[in-house]
């Protein structure tokens, strides 16, 4: 059997310390952090996203939550109405739904019925309606970050939109650098 010189074992040595310490820098790199993500407004899309922030943040996991575009709709006050919008604010205020009871499923919608049977079967399974979900959400610490771009592209004001104690109004570097620092990424 040959045996391994002491230069040998000093370099192997060496590049387990090396190793070791890369694998603390990539692990600290991360935090234990979920971000999503929300660009559709379909009802089932933002359920499977809420359900999932909930599970995480159960878990004591860290959850951020980006809504852009359709998704934004979910997040309005139907109770609110500002003033000073001009024809295309709305229009968009308008065609788009107001709050997370007035959202389309996206696929068998059939006119409104669809959603309509979802709400009654989650009921009578004991799953939390959307509006639930937000207030779970908020009692869990849950960040939503309503996309400002978005918002100013479809004419929305800040306050039209639900108050909900861990929202906020950013673009998406925001989410990008957020997003970079968790150790998962979701988009929906």
């Amino acid at each position: 059997m040959e045996s391994i010189d002491q230069t040998t074992i000093e370099k192997l040595k060496a590049e387990i310390e090396a190793l070791k310490s890369t694998s603390k820098r990539l692990e600290s790199s991360r935090k234990d952090q979920l971000s999503i993500a929300i660009i559709s407004g379909d009802m089932d899309k933002i359920m499977a996203a809420m359900i999932i922030a909930l599970a995480a943040a159960a878990m004591d996991t860290k959850v951020k939550l980006f809504f852009s575009f359709w998704a934004i709709g979910a997040l309005r006050d139907p109770a609110k109405h500002p003033k000073g919008k001009n024809f295309i604010s709305k229009m968009f205020g308008w065609m788009l739904p107001k709050g997370v009871d007035h959202l389309k499923l996206s696929k068998f919608n059939m006119c409104g019925m669809g959603p309509w049977i979802m709400k009654k079967l989650m009921n009578q399974q004991n799953v939390l309606s959307l509006r639930e979900m937000l207030k779970e959400a908020d009692e869990l610490g849950v960040e939503i970050t309503v996309c400002e771009m978005t918002m100013n592209l479809m004419g929305f004001k800040k306050e039209e939109f639900i108050d909900y104690p861990h929202l906020r109004f950013a673009g998406a570097a925001t989410f990008v650098a957020e997003a970079g620092e968790s150790s998962m990424q979701w988009m929906i």
